[in-house]
């Protein structure tokens, strides 16, 4: 056993317990495996264990695995979500090798992603990123302004939203994460309340390696977690 497939089983095993202590089914949380900075082999050797969703920050290194695991066996089966902010010249590149896209901020970027995105690829998965905390240095829009970019977004082609995704501050003990992870919980709930959107949101991308009990404890469906997969950076 490696010991990335050791880690992996570990952080398996903190989803159920932390799920359990919720009063969740363990079901109802997806493990993200966030690549960014290892290499494809690195990649390679978590889904020799099952894993399927990877998440890359840096959008040309997470293309780069893409097109080299693509043609292994059970490449075309990996799941690829880019978490990292997009710039204008990188949508196209999103667009064509991504199949999530969780930190779209702007209408600008949406719509350059919906016209980019291929028409023989299924529709691009959308997640907004809010800026919960009004963190200085995160990116992400403001929660006053999620649900008229939601409405927006929602109404494009070749795009599907499914949720929203936030990445608050380091907080001090358990019950301050929870606390602000239920502030996202909570406006996703109140996206969804409002009938904006054609179909609900299903998808509250909260926690990382350090906060995953707490975010899945506020109501997280995915967490994405790097340092207890994959090690140090």
């Amino acid at each position: 056993m490696t010991t990335i497939v050791r880690n992996l089983q570990l952080v398996r095993d903190r989803i159920t317990t932390a799920c359990f202590a919720a009063g969740r089914n363990p079901a109802t949380v997806r493990l993200l495996a966030v690549s960014k900075t290892f290499g494809a082999e690195a990649v390679a050797d978590a889904a020799s264990d099952g894993q399927r969703a990877f998440g890359e920050n840096y959008i040309t290194e997470g293309v780069e695995k893409i097109l080299a695991l693509r043609g292994r066996p059970g490449g075309q089966a990996l799941e690829w979500h880019c978490i990292g902010p997009v710039q204008s010249n990188k949508t196209r590149l999103v667009a064509e090798h991504f199949d999530w896209v969780q930190s779209v901020d702007r209408l600008k970027i949406a719509q350059r992603l919906s016209e980019q995105r291929p028409d023989s690829l299924p529709p691009l998965q959308i997640c907004l990123q809010v800026n919960i905390d009004g963190g200085a240095n995160k990116s992400g829009l403001p929660p006053a302004e999620v649900q008229a970019l939601a409405r927006e977004v929602a109404q494009l082609p070749r795009l599907v939203l499914r949720g929203l995704m936030a990445i608050p501050e380091p907080a001090a003990d358990f019950d301050a994460a929870c606390a602000v992870h239920a502030r996202t919980k909570a406006l996703f709930d109140a996206v969804n309340a409002s009938g904006v959107l054609p179909t609900p949101m299903d998808t509250l991308s909260l926690g990382m390696t350090a906060d995953l009990e707490a975010a899945i404890h506020a109501g997280s469906t995915m967490v994405r977690v790097g340092t207890a997969i994959f090690g140090k950076r």
